[in-house]
C-alpha cells in the first residue's frame, strides 16, 4: 500500500471501461489510485493485473480521495445521469480547490454544463470527456475528447494524451473546448456512428437480396472494400461479423441474432439537439428511427400479416426474385459507390452540428482537430478523416465538407451509382432510409430553388407568418382573407 497522497490519478468505477482505463494508465507509469463502491471489484483488478503498474485501492471514498497527490485528478466512470451525481455529491465535500473531477461516461453534455457551472462555483474543476474504442481502447488507446477549463487540461492532457491511441505519433486527444464541449462532441461522434453503422447495415442487405450471396461472400466483399477509400474499423469488424459462424447450429451469426437493434440513447441526444440548432443530420436521424423501427417487433408483424414480405422487382423488371440482380458485379460497385458517398453525408452532417454548437455555446471548437483525434482509438476511425482533417485545414470556415474538392469529386463520381442504388431498393422494396435520405440531402443542397417557397406560401395563408421576396428587401404579408393585396410587415 503506498504512502497518503501519492497517486497521480484515481479512477472510481470498476467496470469494464473504468477498469481498462485505470490499467491503461498504469501500464502508461501513472501511480492510480482505486475505488469501488462495492471492493470486490477493486480487489479482483489487483488480484488479476496488480503486475501491470503501480494501483493504490482503497475501500472508502474518503481513503480513495487521501490517497491522491493535489491538486487530486480523479475520473468517474459510473452509470450517466443520476449514478454520476451521487458520486459527485460524495466526492465533493472531500475535496479542495483546484481538485480536478472528470466525468468519462456518456454524459449528456447539458448536464456536464450543469455540473461544471456548480463544481466551478466550489472551486473545482469539472472536465466532462467523452471517451470512444470500447473497452478495447480504454485498454490500448482510446480516442478522448475532454472539455473544461484550459487549467485543467495543463494538469490532464500529458497524462491523456500518453494513454490515447496514435496515428503517425500524434495522441487521438485534444482539449475540445470548455464546459461540455468534449461530451457534446463525442454525442456527435456516436450519432455519425449510428448513421455509419446503418448504412453499412443497409449495403449488405440490399447486396445479399439484390445478389443473393451468403454472409460469407458478403464478409469477402467488405474485407475487399476495406482495402480501398472505404477502409475504416466499422467496415474490418462488418467482414468479421458475416464471416463468423455461430457454434450451436453451424448457421451464419448474423442470422440467429434478434432483428431489434438497441440503442443507449446518444444517438436521440444528437438528433434532439440538431433540431433545437435548426441543423438537418437526416441520416443520423433516419439512422436512429431505423433501430427504433426495428425494435417495435408488434407493428412489423401486423404490417407482415397485412401486406406480406415478398420482394418486389429489381432494376425496374417485374418478376425478378431476389439473388437475380442483371449484373451482380456491377450492382456490388454500385452500392460501394452509394455507401462511400452517403458516409461523406453523415460525416459532413456531423461536423455542421458541430460548429452549430460550438458557436451556439461560445466553445470555438476546432473541426479539423476532432477529424485529427478521430483517426485512431474510436469506433468511427476511418481513412477518410485524414482528409477531412486536410479540408479543414484548407479552409476553417468551410461551410459544407461535401464542397471541398477532395469529397466533391468523390460523391460526384458516385452520384450516378447512388441514383440507381436507391431507386434499385425503392422498386425492389428493400428499406434503405439511410442511403435515400442523404441523397435527398445532397440533392436539397445543390438544388437552384427549393419549395420551401410554397411552404413560406402556405405559412403566410393560414397563419400569417410573413415571407421574404426574391426581388426586393423586407418582410412581407398578403391579405389572404381580404383583398389579396400584399402589405409590408417588417
Amino acid at each position: 500500500m503506498a504512502e497518503s497522497g501519492s497517486a497521480d490519478i484515481g479512477v472510481t468505477g470498476l467496470a469494464v471501461m473504468g477498469r481498462n482505463l485505470a490499467r491503461n494508465l498504469a501500464r502508461h507509469g501513472y501511480r492510480v489510485a482505486l475505488h469501488n463502491r462495492t471492493f470486490e471489484r477493486t480487489r479482483s483488478l489487483i488480484a488479476e493485473h496488480g503486475h501491470e503498474g503501480d494501483f493504490v485501492p482503497s475501500e472508502s471514498m474518503a481513503a480513495f480521495v487521501a490517497s491522491l497527490r493535489k491538486p487530486r485528478a480523479i475520473i468517474i466512470m459510473v452509470k450517466a445521469g443520476e449514478p454520476t451525481d451521487d458520486v459527485i455529491g460524495e466526492l465533493v465535500p472531500l475535496l479542495e480547490s483546484g481538485d480536478i473531477v472528470i466525468d468519462c461516461g456518456n454524459a449528456h453534455f447539458t448536464d456536464t454544463r450543469r455540473r461544471e457551472k456548480d463544481l466551478r462555483g466550489r472551486g473545482l474543476h469539472f472536465v466532462g470527456t467523452g471517451v470512444s474504442g470500447g473497452e478495447e481502447g480504454a485498454l490500448n488507446g482510446p480516442s478522448i475528447m475532454p472539455g473544461g477549463s484550459a487549467e485543467s487540461y495543463r494538469t490532464l492532457g500529458p497524462m491523456f494524451e500518453a494513454i490515447a491511441a496514435k496515428v503517425d505519433g500524434t495522441p487521438c486527444c485534444v482539449h475540445v473546448g470548455p464546459d461540455g464541449a468534449g461530451h457534446f462532441v463525442k454525442m456527435v461522434h456516436n450519432g455519425i456512428e449510428y448513421a455509419d453503422m446503418q448504412l453499412i447495415a443497409e449495403a449488405y442487405d440490399l447486396l445479399r437480396a439484390g445478389t443473393g450471396a451468403d454472409p460469407a461472400e458478403l464478409a469477402g466483399t467488405f474485407r475487399a472494400w476495406n482495402s480501398g477509400d472505404l477502409e475504416s474499423f466499422l467496415i474490418e469488424i462488418t467482414a468479421d461479423v458475416l464471416g463468423h459462424v455461430d457454434a450451436a447450429t453451424g448457421k451464419p451469426f448474423v442470422d440467429v441474432v434478434l432483428d431489434q437493434a438497441e440503442q443507449k440513447g446518444t444517438g436521440r441526444w444528437t438528433v434532439q439537439n440538431a433540431l433545437d440548432l435548426g441543423i438537418p443530420i437526416t441520416g443520423i436521424a433516419e439512422a436512429t428511427f431505423a433501430r427504433s423501427l426495428s425494435g417495435d417487433a408488434r407493428q412489423r408483424e401486423a404490417a407482415r400479416r397485412t401486406f406480406g414480405s415478398d420482394l418486389g422487382s429489381w432494376n425496374g423488371q417485374p418478376g425478378r426474385p431476389s439473388g437475380t440482380v442483371p449484373d451482380p458485379a456491377a450492382f456490388t460497385e454500385d452500392v460501394r459507390k452509394a455507401l462511400y458517398a452517403s458516409k461523406v453525408v453523415a460525416y459532413a452532417q456531423g461536423f455542421d452540428q458541430i460548429q452549430a454548437g460550438s458557436d451556439e455555446y461560445g466553445w470555438n471548437v476546432d473541426r479539423g482537430a476532432m477529424a485529427t483525434i478521430w483517426r485512431g482509438g474510436c469506433i468511427i476511425r476511418a481513412r477518410f478523416l485524414d482528409r477531412i482533417r486536410a479540408a479543414y485545414d484548407a479552409e476553417p470556415g468551410l461551410p459544407s465538407l461535401l464542397v471541398a474538392p477532395y469529397f466533391a469529386e468523390a460523391v460526384s463520381a458516385g452520384v450516378a451509382s447512388w441514383r440507381r442504388v436507391v431507386a434499385d431498393a425503392a422498386m425492389a422494396g428493400v428499406p434503405a432510409p439511410a442511403f435515400s435520405s442523404s441523397l435527398a440531402y445532397y440533392d436539397g443542397l445543390r438544388r437552384e430553388r427549393l419549395p420551401a417557397a410554397l411552404v413560406q406560401g402556405l405559412r403566410d395563408d393560414f397563419g400569417a407568418h410573413t415571407y421574404h421576396r426574391v426581388d426586393r428587401k423586407g418582410t412581407f404579408h398578403t391579405l389572404w382573407a381580404g383583398d389579396r393585396s400584399e402589405v409590408s410587415a417588417s
